[in-house]
């Protein structure tokens, strides 16, 4: 059973932004938190959200974990983005699911290593729901299938209220991980759900014969819902 944070219920939209450029998904981040600022009773938002391919810089830096140069980025048509957001140098891309709530921890009674907790805890019942063993490492937050890595969580706080949030990889092209050190870690390797799922001989999800994005917007509803107590109400467009 997934861990349960026991607390008041509590409500939130949730809002699919599809695919989409990663400073306009970070827009709207920005101005629901500025909203939430000026309305403390407006609900919390959870952007869910695929990316173009980009590479985002954290608060701890990265320059120094990019193996590549900026020409080569640019042939490649990916962005470089600094953010202010934990950790150090990761990469958004399309297969990879996003999860961004906008929440009001203060008020919710949250505290932060409680919060970044449960995302953890979202995405180890995710891949539990496709039989991966992933579990958390005791010397770096995210989320892990032994010694690689299958998703992130990177957030800021901003007046009590959080904004990014986790990064999970279910079916995106994993060479572009080879050209940073992930996380600022050189000695691991990044996984996905559709590679374990591949070496475990099984090429679909628990309940269809294919792997689709519509399974893990379900689970991460259905287990953010659980582990935070959350009333979830479903929003197609912000």
């Amino acid at each position: 059973m997934p861990e349960r944070i026991n607390r008041a219920r509590r409500s939130a939209v949730f809002i699919d932004l599809d695919l989409l450029d990663y400073r306009k998904a970070l827009d709207f981040q920005l101005e629901t938190l500025h909203s939430k600022m000026n309305q403390p009773l407006l609900e919390d938002r959870i952007f869910f959200v695929e990316h173009p391919s980009v590479f985002t810089l954290g608060k701890r830096g990265g320059l120094e974990n990019l193996g590549v140069s900026r020409n080569f980025l640019r042939e490649k048509n990916i962005d470089l983005v600094q953010t202010d957001r934990g950790g150090n140098i990761t990469y958004h891309g399309p297969g990879q699911a996003v999860l961004y709530p906008i929440v009001d921890l203060e008020r919710n009674r949250l505290g932060v290593k409680e919060y970044v907790h449960g995302l953890e805890e979202i995405m180890k019942q995710t891949a539990l729901a496709f039989n991966i063993p992933a579990d958390r490492n005791p010397k770096n937050h995210g989320m892990w299938v032994e010694n690689a890595k299958i998703g992130s969580v990177g957030i800021s706080i901003k007046r009590g209220i959080s904004i990014h949030g986790l990064a999970m990889n279910i079916t995106p092209d994993l060479e572009p991980f080879s050209w940073i050190h992930p996380c600022g870690l050189s000695d691991i390797s990044i996984t996905s759900i559709e590679k374990e799922l591949v070496k475990s001989g099984s090429s679909c999800g628990p309940d269809t014969d294919t792997l689709s994005m519509d399974q893990i917007k379900t689970a991460f509803i259905q287990h953010f819902s659980t582990v935070f107590d959350y009333s979830i109400r479903k929003k197609e467009t912000s």
